[in-house]
């Protein structure tokens, strides 16, 4: 233990005492800081990556269920009423919705573009979901009548309706019959809707081209009586939802895949993990080439501490313990370098999650975020701290073996 003090003793002594050369002290200064500043990079990162992660989070609990159940094999379950009460009379499930999900063709003034159509019981869904929440117009689903709709702000825009619009023409080709090409408007079934609400959720596939219907307007346009597409679930409170997601599935067997909140978007989540990893492995990439200012440092410190050196092998340390005293100086270093990174990191982030430094580009009155969302978690800290620790033990092995070279230099 002694051994090991003595060494560290002295590259302690040497980090805090003034150099004799001005640049020596300079260089130190910014090898501690570069190392920092690459720190921090990597913590505020991965905590703006952590932000985003949590508003897609945010942002799926407000449309999607808790569990949605979807067929494995075709369009549609056949029949949606007898599956609805099989679900129903699980254990942990709270209410569940037969929906129809299909595309078509919405016409209003002229204008035309193909939609989403979801049909759903609309008081149903407003309870399950937060979707009354996000109408920036008109008035949400629970009272909707079958000639009544919502429709996203994508369609909103494109065809030109306000809050409110006296008829919105929904197309669908017949499903059943044959092809008439005399007529070619005879191949397809319209309905009309009146639309009763404009809504947002920040979700493309949710903004750009959905149309909200009664779930048995849905079923009249795409010539469907008991099918459904997909079932919403909700949970009860306090229920496992990963548990009632396995005993759905164990039920409905392979006619089924079930999903949890997670599952529905598991691509979108999966990119933004994807993209967070990349970035820290270039950053690490960075956090490398600031260390080779520790060496070159290091190196000028060794070359400025000769007649020390000299004076502690007379003194009869080892060329090892005088070696071991530069491992422990460039330890020391990287140490530095990382904890002030860290903190200045945490620091960085808390005060852009208080006070929104940094903005999102674009119209800020089309943004709800208008600041790079952070969370820090402890996690990415360490994750953080972790390379900076390998880096700072390959330099020191480098140093130490610098250190003795120039003993056996000068001993010769």
């Amino acid at each position: 233990m002694k051994a090991c003090s003595l060494p560290a003793g002295i590259a302690w002594r040497y980090l805090r005492a003034p150099k004799s050369h001005a640049a020596v002290g300079a260089i130190s200064v910014i090898s501690v800081a570069g190392v920092a500043v690459a720190t921090a990079a990597i913590v505020c990162v991965l905590s703006v990556f952590n932000g985003f992660k949590g508003l897609l989070s945010d942002n799926l609990n407000l449309l999607a269920p808790d569990i949605l159940v979807t067929p494995s094999s075709g369009k549609t379950f056949s029949n949606a009423d007898s599956i609805a009460t099989e679900i129903s009379a699980l254990d942990g499930v709270a209410t569940v919705m037969p929906a129809v999900t299909d595309n078509a063709l919405a016409i209003y003034d002229s204008r035309e573009m193909p939609v989403t159509l979801r049909g759903v019981v609309p008081q149903t869904y407003s309870r399950i979901t937060s979707i009354d929440s996000l109408f920036v117009g008109g008035h949400g689903v629970a009272g909707y009548s079958p000639d009544m709709a919502a429709i996203s702000v994508g369609v909103a825009q494109q065809l030109g309706i306000g809050a409110q619009a006296s008829d919105l023409f929904l197309f669908a080709p017949r499903r059943e019959g044959r092809v008439n090409l005399a007529n070619p408007m005879a191949s397809f079934l319209t309905d009309s809707v009146s639309v009763e609400g404009v809504f947002q959720s920040l979700q493309s596939e949710y903004d750009e081209k959905t149309v909200i219907c009664d779930i048995s307007t849905a079923r009249e346009l795409f010539q469907y009586t008991t099918e459904a597409t997909e079932f919403e679930v909700e949970t009860q409170e306090g229920a496992d939802i990963s548990e009632v997601a396995a005993a759905i599935s164990s039920v409905l067997g392979d006619s089924a895949v079930v999903k949890d909140r997670f599952r529905q978007q598991e691509t979108h989540f999966r990119m933004v993990s994807i993209e967070k990893w990349m970035t820290f492995l270039l950053l690490i990439f960075i956090l490398m080439i600031a260390s080779f200012n520790i060496i070159s440092t290091l190196c000028m410190l060794i070359i400025e501490k000769q007649s020390s050196m000299a004076t502690m092998s007379a003194l009869g340390m080892s060329r090892r313990q005088i070696g071991a005293t530069f491992w422990w100086e460039s330890i020391f270093v990287s140490l530095a370098g990382g904890v002030s990174g860290i903190i200045l990191g945490v620091t960085l982030c808390l005060a852009q999650e208080k006070f929104g430094l940094i903005k999102l580009g674009g119209d800020p009155d089309l943004l709800v975020v208008h600041a790079y969302p952070v969370i820090v978690e402890w996690t990415d800290l360490i994750i953080a701290f972790i390379p900076v620790i390998i880096i700072g033990m390959i330099t020191a092995c480098i140093s130490a073996a610098f250190a003795r070279s120039r003993i056996t230099a000068t001993e010769a």
